[in-house]
């Protein structure tokens, strides 16, 4: 080849090379994706993300029913799961729901409180992503949907060099920001975790969390199936954690607010203990039952407090019905137990086909909590859900993905 068109392609070949050179690179354009990089945007960071989906957001855009529940007034380290329980509080400190609360605002965003300080966008879970795409116009992100990673390596330049189905390109740094592998469907997946091998950091397998429970066929047929549809709201218990919110019962077992958030605590062969009456003191209800309305079943009285199909099933499967006259001193403390205390044993959980998040993730002693950097690998960072920490269900989850995302964001 003749020297002057080895010069024009070696040229060639650095000016594009130069095109697909980043100071920072982001694989997932999910919450925690975008808020990082508007921030290393702001810094005037030249950025690309990437993100195999056909577009970004698209966990965002299905969350809380299209809704967006996108914070909670009420967040605390305590709400959060991980092996390490002061991992959290930096970032959550630093980046609070106030701020994000703001951010929304700016965009002449409104929002509504639910129950127990879960905040829902007005305008839903689309204005969102437009107010996160606007953000991100506005510092020069680029962005590129469907890209899947072939191959990740770090050059002896120090620069990580990403191939994709399109094209390589490279960054002084990389975060991922994939998540988990909850709801499939969305393509999501473990690949948190294969970059974190590769790169010999220590993880902790993800589990499904926030995910209804699943019984025996003969249970199923027995007590759920025929209760399918039927909720109320319950306190319950696993271990030493406590919730008290709504259960559903369904064709597969049980599910609602409750269940899903003691679920993320509960582990195969765990029984799970249910207070179906939490706001009544159920021993003197019925020693009053039996001076006002001595003749009554005690299923008809059941049927005041829960719904109608549950006390009725309930008699039937599980406690003695007869006219609330008849019981002893001794059978009424046995019925407060069996209905403050109802222990079942679930078979297993839905999976990651309906679990809304993870627990697990890169372990967070391979991570400075300040700046989500790998201690062990200069330029790599985790954020999100890819990380060992998991909210409790009410917007926990966004809240971390923006605290993780924005401090990343600081210093990639």
């Amino acid at each position: 080849m003749p020297l002057d068109v080895a010069h024009n392609c070696n040229e060639r070949a650095l000016y594009i090379l130069s095109q697909n050179t980043y100071d920072t690179i982001i694989i997932g354009a999910g919450a925690a994706g975008m808020m990082c990089a508007i921030e290393a945007g702001k810094r005037n960071r030249r950025v690309l993300l990437l993100d195999k989906a056909d577009k970004v957001g698209k966990k965002i855009l299905i969350s809380g029913g299209g809704r967006c529940n996108f914070t909670n007034l009420y967040i605390e380290p305590e709400a959060y799961i991980s092996n390490n329980p002061h991992f959290c509080k930096s970032a959550l400190a630093r980046y609070t729901q106030w701020d994000f609360i703001a951010l929304l605002e700016s965009h002449h965003l409104s929002w509504t409180e639910k129950t127990l300080g879960q905040l829902f966008c007005d305008q839903k879970s689309k204005a969102v992503v437009e107010l996160l795409k606007n953000e991100g116009k506005k510092y020069n992100i680029k962005i590129k949907t469907q890209q899947s990673i072939r191959s990740i390596q770090k050059e002896i330049s120090d620069l990580f060099s990403i191939q994709s189905n399109e094209d390589v390109f490279q960054a002084q740094t990389l975060v991922i920001a994939t998540g988990g592998p909850s709801i499939p469907r969305m393509g999501s997946s473990d690949f948190g975790i294969q970059i974190s091998k590769q790169f010999g950091l220590k993880n902790i397998p993800f589990q499904p969390a926030l995910v209804p429970f699943t019984f025996p066929n003969e249970q199923l047929d027995r007590l759920f199936k025929p209760l399918s549809g039927t909720a109320l709201d319950v306190s319950i218990t696993c271990g030493q954690t406590t919730f008290k919110e709504a259960m559903l019962f369904t064709h597969r077992g049980l599910s609602g607010p409750a269940i899903l958030q003691i679920s993320s605590y509960w582990k195969k062969g765990d029984k799970i203990e249910i207070n179906l009456l939490p706001d009544t003191n159920i021993t003197e209800w019925l020693e009053q039952l039996q001076k006002t309305h001595p003749k009554a079943e005690l299923k008809t009285c059941l049927s005041q407090k829960i719904p109608k199909k549950l006390a009725h099933k309930l008699c039937e499967e599980h406690l003695n019905n007869k006219p609330i006259q008849q019981y002893t001193q001794a059978e009424l403390k046995q019925l407060e137990q069996q209905l403050s205390a109802w222990k079942l044993k679930p078979s297993g959980t839905e999976g990651m086909r309906t679990a809304e998040v993870c627990t697990g993730g890169i372990d967070t002693n391979e991570l400075s909590s300040k700046t989500f950097e790998s201690n062990k690998v200069k330029g790599l960072y985790f954020i999100g859900e890819t990380v060992d920490v998991t909210g409790h269900l009410g917007g926990y989850n966004f809240q971390w993905a923006w605290s993780s995302g924005w401090c990343a964001g600081q210093y990639v």
